[in-house]
């Protein structure tokens, strides 16, 4: 009976910690490329993987860095047999009391501009960004993730910042200082 019993705590924890997970896992995954129907597959896919290694991920020193490179896994596995056909379309659902059109094309255009900025990175330099800012992961969570040392994820970040910072998708995104308030 004490199986059971640890059973249901087991199947408890990873309950909370899938609902507390979701949201970054998908956002994540729609910032290393994907698009939100891939992005909710992939992160499904990496929470099966986590139940089923559940007590290696419980257990994990890092948690974070543990399930995020089971997500960066998935993803490469679901890249090399990727199928080109039909692709889903998303349809922007109609919000009354709001201006749908224009909230939604503001949305749209920023993260239009965020996936084409992240896109001009190279792949290792993009994981690290996502990972490291979308996803919310330290520098050394991060690291671990990736499994390359602290030090490379900062230059990578340094690298990869300084090329956002002069990416041309994301001038529209730059707040204007040429209207400087004076005192």
């Amino acid at each position: 009976m004490d199986h059971d019993r640890d059973t249901a705590t087991a199947d408890a924890d990873f309950a909370a910690y899938a609902r507390g997970a979701w949201a970054s896992l998908v956002r994540s995954a729609v910032f290393l490329g994907c698009s939100p129907h891939e992005a909710e597959d992939l992160a499904q896919t990496t929470l099966v993987r986590c139940y089923t290694a559940w007590p290696s991920v419980s257990g994990a020193d890092n948690r974070a860095a543990y399930v995020y490179r089971m997500l960066l896994n998935c993803l490469r596995d679901s890249k090399r047999r990727r199928w080109w056909g039909e692709r889903p379309t998303e349809r922007l659902p109609d919000r009354p009391g709001h201006d749908t059109a224009h909230d939604e094309t503001a949305r749209v255009d920023t993260a239009d501009a965020v996936h084409r900025a992240l896109a001009g990175l190279s792949k290792p330099n993009r994981d690290v960004v996502v990972l490291r800012y979308f996803a919310g992961l330290t520098e050394q969570q991060t690291a671990e993730a990736l499994a390359i040392p602290a030090g490379t994820v900062k230059s990578r970040l340094s690298r990869s910042l300084a090329q956002l910072a002069a990416n041309d998708h994301l001038t529209d995104l730059r707040p204007d200082f040429t209207e400087e308030t004076t005192s």
